[in-house]
């Protein structure tokens, strides 16, 4: 889940939600290429494929905006690089290994308390006002998310390793969202978008190298040669369909659409991936879970709701270093 603080005031339009509840559901849908994916590559070259795809695609959009840089902080660079490494590379990596290692439709679920730990976040960071009623519903939020993944007195259970992955990568991607409201005061969001994969993708390259991945064994495996097709095909829609496409109709739609709203449709996207967990890959959940699931879901809604009532504190961009 991704979110952007730094949007204009959105106009309203019928099309707007909709718009939202596109994008957070095409979102939804990487599980269902990441998944077998996971047994093809190992997770650091699955997130470096899909990277490089990334880029390539990016490219148009970045070159026309290079001129902006010379008018952008060191402070803005350093979130940016920052938002790359942490949301880009090191999330999407932390998620790869929880689908890989967890319970698939668990580990979708946990991912929502990833506004919750921004808003918190960005309360420390830049003085964001918290809504009166964020507290009881953040509170509701990670107890329902504790009795999700089996953390209460009553259950004799630890964290698992799917579960764990799940919630770094939630501290990842909500630090991202963070640092990507230091950087959009001062950048477009088709230059910061892109920028972000560019690091992402350097990110990768460092990671596979460090991990001894280079090999051509390892960044193109024997499963990988036997079907080159629906490899590449699953790849190309990992990147796209669920990647680049999705991250313009959603910003698409936040201009059309209040936050209050918004919050509601962005569920599509947890929905979307519980239907592809639990319908095609058979991550099912008990009763209790169910439960504690969509309570989790309602009450991050919640805490959206009650943070679009406050006003966003200004942030005077830094005097640009030439």
């Amino acid at each position: 889940m991704v979110s952007c603080p730094a949007l204009n005031p959105p106009r309203e339009h019928p099309a707007g939600p909709w718009l939202v509840a596109l994008g957070a559901g095409l979102w939804g849908t990487e599980s269902a290429w990441r998944i077998p994916l996971n047994d093809v590559f190992s997770p650091n070259v699955l997130v470096f494929w899909e990277h490089v795809i990334l880029v390539l695609c990016a490219l148009p959009l970045i070159l026309p905006r290079l001129g902006e840089l010379r008018r952008v902080s060191a402070r803005a660079l350093a979130w940016l690089v920052f938002s790359g490494v942490a949301g880009s590379a090191v999330g999407a990596v932390l998620f790869t290994q929880a689908l890989r290692s967890g319970n698939q439709t668990i580990v979708n679920v946990v991912l929502n308390l990833q506004p919750v730990l921004s808003t918190t976040a960005a309360c420390l960071l830049f003085g964001d006002r918290l809504g009166r009623m964020f507290y009881p519903w953040a509170a509701l939020a990670v107890v329902a998310g504790m009795v999700l993944v089996g953390l209460t007195p009553f259950t004799d259970r630890s964290i698992d390793a799917g579960t764990g992955y799940a919630l770094l990568c939630a501290l990842a991607w909500g630090m991202s969202t963070v640092a990507g409201r230091g950087v959009m005061v001062e950048m477009s969001l088709l230059l910061a978008s892109g920028l972000r994969v560019v690091i992402g993708l350097a990110s990768m390259a460092v990671i596979i190298a460090w991990h001894g991945e280079i090999h051509s064994d390892q960044l193109w495996t024997a499963a990988a040669a036997a079907h080159p097709g629906t490899t590449v095909t699953q790849l190309v829609l990992l990147a796209t369909l669920s990647g680049g496409v999705p991250l313009l109709i959603y910003f698409k739609g936040l201009e059309l659409t209040r936050a209050s709203t918004a919050g509601y449709f962005e569920m599509m996207q947890t929905l979307v991936a519980v239907v592809i967990t639990w319908g095609f890959f058979h991550a099912s959940l008990a009763g209790t879970e169910v439960i504690a699931a969509l309570v989790l879901i309602g009450a991050v809604a919640m805490v959206q709701r009650a943070q679009a009532q406050t006003a966003l504190p200004y942030i005077e961009p830094a005097s640009a270093e030439r």
